[in-house]
């Protein structure tokens, strides 16, 4: 009878135990290598600034993907027309890089027109408007590099856009954008109105302009583009004839109600937009689905500082011993969003995707950082990342996409 007691109480506890037993996913220490950040943005960088900080000897807690068969290469991927990958430099304005690109093969995708498309455009009058908010909030506003995929579509509708033929914003001889001295002098002066409680916004915005002149140059009023004369306002207007309230930002996180437009409460929305469509996780994942195997591209931003992101690889994996993929759901984001294990720290371009041989979606990814280019320039992954599904469900908080992609959705939102 003991014996038999025994065997039962076995059988009973097994499935838990195999619960608890299931990880399988290496993790490995890996010393810190410079990489294309280092050796060739930096390279660049200080050679107009004669400075230069050494990489701090340090080792990364990394997944183990040695081994692994990983669908890293473009060619696997169904992609529609994207400009090819550009670098943002020294800069955090990978939200104005991605959400550009996307409306690049916007314009593509409804006109046939490849165009591109000035980023330091938009990012000059960015920069512009935050100083307007820091006068307006009493210095309490945050000015900073960062921004949101819907500051680009704002920026638009206000400033109109260039082709960057017109406007660079690239200083005469420089290869990478760099923007650490500017925004140094422009906080300096931004603290000098705070101390002095000198809140007169058109002196303001105009010692802003100054600085922003002074580094990226002044952004043309009017310019010749194939033979015929705009306006910034009339090339969006009448040449890329793009509407900019067409598109639309869709976010996930528990901590605002779903079905309602919400704010989404991170440090780069300093505008505090509540333009966010906010939709359990299943159903950010339907329309993302839907969307890209219709021919649409998004642009899309969350979390890539994760133990699954590899520059080695260009592969964005959730090992088992971070969570299960079956067991990621809306409380698993929101609980890494909460504990700010999951940050609001890049935008990107979806590009492309596949179904591998289990049926999972694998999503391309194009990007502007330096860690997409960790690999062979002539590579033709050069620029690119590739986004698992758990990835994309665990870290990738929201995306920009056209409206009609979300047909049948609409309707549902209670404001």
């Amino acid at each position: 009878m003991k014996k038999i007691m025994t065997i039962l109480l076995a059988l009973a506890i097994m499935p838990a135990m195999s619960v608890f037993a299931q990880s399988k996913d290496k993790a490995v220490f890996k010393p810190y290598k410079p990489g294309y950040y280092q050796n060739v943005i930096m390279k660049d960088v200080h050679a107009f600034q004669q400075k230069q900080h050494p990489p701090k000897n340090r080792k990364l807690f990394l997944m183990d993907q040695s081994g692994l068969q990983l669908p890293n290469k473009v060619s696997d991927y169904k992609s529609y027309w994207h400009n090819p990958p550009v670098s943002q430099g020294n800069t955090g304005t990978c939200w104005c890089f991605s959400t550009t690109s996307f409306l690049e093969s916007e314009e593509h995708r409804l006109f046939n027109k490849d165009v591109k498309l000035s980023e330091m455009y938009t990012v000059y009058w960015e920069y512009v408007e935050k100083a307007k908010g820091f006068v307006a909030s009493r210095g309490t506003s945050r000015f900073s590099e960062g921004s949101e995929a819907n500051a680009v579509t704002r920026d638009y509708k206000k400033y109109g856009i260039v082709p960057l033929s017109v406007y660079s914003g690239l200083p005469k001889g420089e290869k990478f954008y760099s923007h650490d001295q500017m925004m140094k002098e422009m906080k300096t002066y931004l603290e000098s109105v705070k101390k002095a409680n000198a809140w007169n916004e058109k002196e303001v915005v105009a010692t802003i302009k100054s600085i922003l002149d002074h580094y990226m140059g002044t952004p043309p009023t009017r310019f010749t583009y194939k033979g015929k004369q705009y306006t910034p306002e009339s090339f969006l207007k009448d040449y890329l004839k793009l509407n900019m309230n067409d598109y639309v930002d869709v976010l996930s996180y528990e901590q605002q109600p779903f079905w309602h437009q919400v704010e989404y409460q991170v440090p780069d929305n300093w505008w505090h937009s509540r333009a966010y469509y906010n939709v359990p996780l299943k159903t950010f994942m339907k329309i993302l689905n839907h969307a890209i195997e219709n021919g649409y591209t998004m642009a899309i931003a969350g979390d890539v500082t994760e133990p699954g992101f590899s520059h080695t690889t260009n592969t964005a994996l959730i090992p088992d011993f971070d969570i299960p993929a079956s067991y990621i759901n809306d409380n698993a984001r929101q609980f890494r969003f909460s504990n700010h294990t999951t940050t609001d720290d890049h935008g990107m371009h979806v590009v492309g995707y596949m179904k591998d041989k289990n049926g999972q979606m694998w999503y391309l990814i194009k990007d502007s950082s330096s860690g997409s280019r960790d690999v062979d320039p002539k590579s033709p992954e050069f620029g690119y990342y590739f986004f698992s599904t758990p990835y994309v469900e665990l870290k990738m908080m929201n995306f920009m996409v056209n409206k009609e992609a979300l047909k049948g959705y609409l309707n549902k939102f209670k404001n």
